[in-house]
Formats: structure tokens, sequence, C-alpha cells
């Protein structure tokens, strides 16, 4: 009997992650009742009753694996810690506990995942969210795909079925802060896009807030390419050489036309600021790689577990 392992990050879920446990598990008694069933939730140090729930449903069913964290340490690397233990034949990346990316898609996840395809990725092409978090979640998209070096598919999130092999080739990446589509699309292997609609969240409140949408934006920007520091680079050369270019336009009017050339302040503060606020821009982007190297080369740990439960 093949194994379909299910990873869900959790966060101060009480009111979800009943809901979510038993939405699989129904999965796998009616559609998958052909498949084993591997459960893996991470819970990110909630400070609710979330982690007592879990320790019921892992003590209830042998097939729920719970890895408890000793403290806050992101979703993206809680839930690519999860996906560590994951033991099935394919594995569903990430299964929210709100529910908000649809379990019902599962069982046609993996009837593609058994006609060959390698990886089969939801896509969110319709949200229940407000129009400016679409735009701003298009636009994303749009910049992420465009800049990097291989194509990383629109609306695409962590919602996706991998095969075993994919598994393996993602597990190899020791990255500090993983971008966990990002990893996948580099990956390769073959794909399948299924659209679907994102649906509005039910019980709870979300954890993700401006500033965290903003770093884990930043994050895929700045993992899979080199095209802001290019930018910069070019951007560089192009700015020189306009300053260059007024520098003589200067100097030849000042000494054919000396009452025609530029007198006064106001050229110069115009000038210092703009160039000031260019390299300021500059500097920040560069701190950001900086700041991911240094991250990267100190080799810490990618997440502090506190207790692991049906996990030996």
């Amino acid at each position: 009997m093949k194994k379909i392992t299910i990873v869900s990050p959790c966060y101060n879920e009480e009111e979800n992650v009943r809901a979510c446990y038993e939405a699989i598990k129904r999965l796998f008694d009616t559609e998958l009742a052909g498949y084993q069933r591997e459960h893996i939730f991470s819970d990110n140090c909630s400070e609710d009753k979330t982690q007592d729930i879990l320790r019921e449903i892992a003590a209830e069913d042998t097939d729920v694996k719970v890895i408890l964290n000793a403290r806050n340490f992101g979703p993206f690397r809680s839930l690519f810690n999860g996906l560590r233990y994951a033991t099935g034949d394919a594995i569903v990346v990430f299964m929210p506990v709100d529910l908000q990316d649809p379990p019902e898609l599962i069982p046609e996840f993996v009837k593609h995942w058994e006609n060959g395809i390698e990886v089969v990725a939801g896509a969110r092409v319709n949200r229940d969210e407000t129009r400016l978090l679409r735009a701003c979640r298009w636009m994303f998209y749009r910049i992420v795909n465009g800049l990097s070096d291989f194509e990383i598919p629109p609306d695409v999130g962590e919602f996706q079925l991998i095969d075993r092999k994919v598994w393996e080739a993602v597990m190899s990446h020791q990255d500090h802060y993983p971008y966990i589509r990002g990893i996948i699309a580099s990956c390769g292997f073959k794909r399948l896009i299924v659209p679907y609609t994102w649906r509005t969240r039910q019980r709870g409140l979300s954890k993700n807030n401006i500033p965290r949408l903003v770093d884990q934006a930043l994050n895929g920007i700045f993992s899979f390419t080199n095209a802001p520091m290019r930018f910069c680079t070019f951007a560089g050369f192009a700015l020189a050489a306009i300053c260059l270019l007024f520098a003589a336009y200067s100097l030849v009017s000042y000494l054919i036309l000396p009452h025609t050339a530029p007198r006064g302040t106001t050229t110069i503060i115009f000038s210092i600021f703009f160039l000031s606020g260019i390299q300021l821009i500059f500097i920040g982007m560069l701190g950001e790689y900086v700041t991911s190297t240094h991250s990267q080369v100190r080799r810490g740990p990618l997440v502090i577990e506190r207790e692991r439960l049906n996990i030996s």
C-alpha cells in the first residue's frame, strides 16, 4: 500500500487543528482508502491550546506525527523541518490547518501523480480576499518569475503534491530560510498546474501580517536571483555616465558661454539628494544579500525542537 504524507504547519490554531485532522482522515477513509496516511503537524510554539489538542490527536491516532518547536522559527522554516520527517511515496508539501487551500483537491493530485506527474501544484487563480491584497500578490508573483533564472509558476504556493524523488531533491537544499515553492520549481521534474479558489478563513485569525508578507516576498526575490544586484550595477554605470556628461556640459558652458552656465545651489542640492538616495537603495539591496550570506554561513540549526510525538 502506497503512503501519502500530509504536512501541516500550525501556530495558535486551536480552533482549526482538529478540523484539519478530521478532514484529512475523512479523505483517507473514503476517496483515498487505498492509501496509507501520514499526517505531520509542525507546531511553531503555539501559545494557546493547540499543542494540547495535538497531543490528544497523536495519542488517538499513530498515523499522526507531531513536532513541537522550542520557539517560533517562522512558517517556512517550520514547514521545511516538518518535511524532513515525511516517509510517504508522495508528499503534500503544505496543507494549512485553516483549510483555505481545499483538501478536496488532494485526491485529484494523487490521481495525476499516479499517472506519472511528479509535481502537482495548486494555483490560486481566485482568492476570497481584498482587491489590494490580490493586486499585491499578482505583482509579486510576476516580479519573482520575471527575475528568476527558472520558471516559478504564477499563483502557485506550497500547496503541492510531490513525488518521493522530488522530495529528495528538495531536502538536499541546505537553506537557512527556505523559500519552498522556489526550491521545488528549481528542481524541475514533470509538473502539472491545478487551478482552484483560495477560500476565506472560517475560524480564527491569520498570523500573517504586512511585515511578515513583505519579509517573505523579499526572501523569494533575493533567494533565487541576482537580478537586483545586476540592476544596481547597470544603474550605477548609467548614473555615472549621466553625471560625467553633465559635468562636461557644465565645463564647456562655463568656458564658451559663461553667462549660460548653471549657477546657484539648486542643481547641486538636487544632484546630492538624488544620488544619495540611489546609493542608499543600492546599499540596502547589497545588505540583503550580505545578511542572507551571513545567516547561511553561520550554519545554525533550521529549527530547534522541544518534543516529538509518534516519531521514532
